[in-house]
């Protein structure tokens, strides 16, 4: 039976009773699995949202204007959300931080139904801390980061990555539910209803977290705070000492922390590169359909076609980045994908409109757009200390809404001045897809095998 490495310390140089609490294999299948589905019913909520938010305006008599208004301010909430989660999990660690996600996407699903009614200001204060469940996948980077890197499991160690990706295509996987199950009960539930189903799964899920186990990571890190806080400096010091934690850094933990000495470098590096990447993101995943039919004059039936043929292969694209990021770095495996996924985008716009050849470059932009998050998210874990492991990659993880944003305006400021979609996709969409993926270059490398 294997056992985690850090159930022993490192060194013996000090008689220390302490130890954290040993991670069994069956622990770490059964936190895969509650990650998988927290993560699927967290984008279930996430997407349900934008899904029925023009049900819900023709409901209430908002204008196309006041539905995108809600949407906007709802993304710069969701932001704000995510961000402020990371220091929060580093506090009350990555157990009860997926609990504390996952359950508040479940309560802000049902409060939807109950607060649209309210008035625009109430639904945007819910949407905004729903923006919980956006925050779930970066929690569940840093859970699984340190609970993979706790493993002896050789099977595991090989293949974290790929075993990761799996976790990440709960993305596809919610959308799907999503759009299958709204589908299948708007007529009968209402919009309504619609939230409060989708309430009923994530709180199972909340509830099921509780049966997860803290990282033997944070256990030490925990420990080293309490003996601090007690006035037991020499043992916090030789608890770090034997664990390999660097204790003055430790002990100045916070957000600032993650601007200065080596965290500053992947702080910056990786926010510019997810800023730049989230406004390809807006332009080709979310408003995919908007730039097919308006660049290509393909009809609304074929676009949506499109979109389900393109996010098949851009599942399948989770796994092979998950799989090559195992064997020739997270890193490099993100970088070449995004330039890859930005030439791919610009071939599209500029090939003629023919279904076949559409299909083919859309599908193949997606694949390397979304496919290298599998690689990127646990990457993001990588890069940080356990100490403020979460709040780094909250940061990091919050300039995602901030790209989508700026598309946003920046696409409205094109097509406001007589532009055309192609010009708006080609500045916001394809240039800092491959950009991003430049910048993506200037990350410190990381071993896997250095991450404790």
């Amino acid at each position: 039976m294997h056992t985690s490495p850090l159930a022993t310390p490192i060194s013996t140089g000090t008689d220390n009773p302490w130890r954290p609490e040993t991670l069994q294999p069956n622990d770490v299948v059964y936190a895969t699995w509650i990650a998988f589905f927290a993560w699927v019913f967290a984008v279930y909520d996430f997407i349900l949202f934008g899904t029925l938010l023009p049900v819900m305006g023709g409901h209430f008599s908002w204008s196309e204007a006041e539905q995108a208004e809600i949407a906007t301010w709802v993304a710069v909430g969701g932001a704000i959300v995510a961000f402020a989660i990371g220091p929060i999990v580093d506090r009350i660690g990555r157990r009860g931080g997926i609990m504390f996600t996952i359950g508040g996407t479940a309560i802000c699903s049902a409060l939807t139904a109950v607060c649209a009614g309210m008035g625009k200001a109430p639904l945007i204060l819910v949407r905004s801390v729903a923006g919980l469940g956006y925050a779930e996948e970066g929690v569940n980077a840093t859970y699984l980061t340190e609970v993979y890197a706790a493993s002896s499991d050789p099977r595991l160690i090989k293949r974290r990555g790929f075993i990761y990706s799996l976790v990440q295509s709960g993305w596809p996987v919610g959308a799907l539910i999503a759009a299958g199950l709204t589908a299948l009960l708007l007529p009968y539930i209402g919009w309504q209803g619609c939230f409060v189903f989708a309430a009923i799964p994530a709180f199972v899920i909340a509830v099921l977290a509780r049966k997860l186990k803290e990282s033997p990571q944070f256990q030490v890190h925990q420990r080293i705070a309490q003996l601090r806080k007690a006035g037991h400096d020499n043992e916090a010091r030789n608890l770090a000492r034997d664990y390999a934690v660097d204790y003055d850094e430790h002990a100045k933990a916070g957000v600032a922390a993650a601007f200065r000495g080596a965290a500053l470098r992947p702080t910056l590096v990786l926010s510019l590169a997810i800023l730049l990447n989230w406004s390809a993101i807006q332009v080709f995943s979310v408003l995919g359909t908007s730039v097919i039919v308006s660049v290509h004059k393909l009809s609304f039936e074929n676009s949506l076609l499109i979109l389900v043929l393109s996010n098949l292969v851009g599942f399948i694209g989770y796994l092979f980045h998950g799989w090559l990021g195992d064997r020739c770095g997270r890193r490099n495996t993100v970088a070449i994908g995004w330039m890859c996924g930005g030439l791919a985008f610009l071939a599209m716009l500029q090939a003629p409109s023919e279904l076949t050849t559409v299909v083919a470059l859309y599908s193949l932009g997606l694949f390397f757009l979304t496919g290298p998050y599998s690689a990127m998210l646990f990457f993001m874990g990588e890069s940080f200390p356990t100490s403020i492991r979460a709040t780094g990659g909250a940061i990091v993880h919050a300039m995602g809404p901030l790209g989508a944003i700026l598309a946003g305006l920046g696409i409205t400021g094109v097509l406001s001045a007589g532009g055309q979609w192609h010009s708006a996709a080609l500045w916001f969409g394809a240039l800092p897809c491959f950009l991003s993926g430049v910048v993506m270059l200037a990350a410190r490398h990381v071993e896997p095998s250095s991450v404790r």
